[in-house]
């Protein structure tokens, strides 16, 4: 029975002793102190519960990126279309004034040409009226000499292959001689010095081309001095009518 006691008593003494080790210092060094754990939860738990409000900073912090992204490219964006109107601008204006520096250039080219042929044409003109009174000698010459002798004859050939030669080359330059017996009295071609009343012309109408003038192409060079008719007086008509009767039987 003794025994008995004593063996209850050794394993409930076994049983406290194993209930509460003593702690060692070993046992404290490896452990984690329980204000440390509750840091430690708190921590996690601040970190959990900050993590919402960052994800939404950071999402708001990209939206407003983005916005003052997308505001800054508008502003460029609107900037070059400014710029392009303002080189369009630019564009169009030099474009007129390169057109008409153009057409002024080539009004300027138009008219130098012209007064530069007009001036070709006036020393040209001026030139060959003063060859047309020899042309006239050398024609005064042909029909007033008439050569007896074969020198005079020689040398009245020899003279008139110059005239020849003196015609020719006003031909090709453009000089033609105006042919205006038999035609129509015209101011802008004849110079009227004579006027003689027949019936055998109507009146107006050149009867006698006294000095030959000249044409260059469309230019006159030298009047034609002329005889126009004029109406026949009644003496003459009567004379010219009797004649005419008397003619006739």
């Amino acid at each position: 029975m003794i025994d008995e006691e004593n063996q209850v008593a050794g394993m409930q003494d076994s049983t406290a002793e194993v209930e509460t080790p003593e702690p060692s210092p070993q046992g404290e060094a490896e452990g984690v102190a329980p204000e440390a754990l509750m840091e430690e939860g708190a921590t996690l738990e601040a970190d959990v519960s900050a993590e919402p409000v960052q994800a939404a900073a950071e999402v708001a912090g990209a939206d407003e990126a983005v916005m003052s992204g997308a505001a800054i490219a508008y502003e460029k964006v609107a900037a070059l279309e400014s710029e392009i109107q303002t080189l369009r601008a630019q564009l169009e204006d030099r474009s007129g004034q390169y057109m008409r520096i153009a057409a002024d250039f080539d009004n300027y080219r138009k008219r130098t040409q012209r007064e530069k042929e007009d001036l070709e044409q006036q020393i040209k003109c001026s030139t060959i009226n003063e060859l047309l009174p020899v042309v006239d000698n050398f024609e005064r010459a042909r029909s007033h000499l008439k050569p007896q002798t074969e020198q005079e004859t020689t040398i009245h050939k020899s003279y008139q292959s110059v005239y020849k030669q003196l015609v020719d080359c006003l031909k090709r330059i453009g000089v033609a001689p105006m042919r205006a017996e038999g035609k129509e009295f015209d101011p802008m071609l004849h110079e009227a010095v004579m006027r003689q009343p027949t019936a055998e012309y109507e009146e107006g109408i050149v009867m006698e081309e006294l000095q030959r003038g000249y044409m260059l192409g469309e230019r006159v060079l030298r009047h034609a001095l002329v005889k126009v008719a004029a109406p026949p007086e009644d003496g003459d008509a009567t004379a010219d009518s009797a004649e005419a009767e008397s003619t006739d039987g």
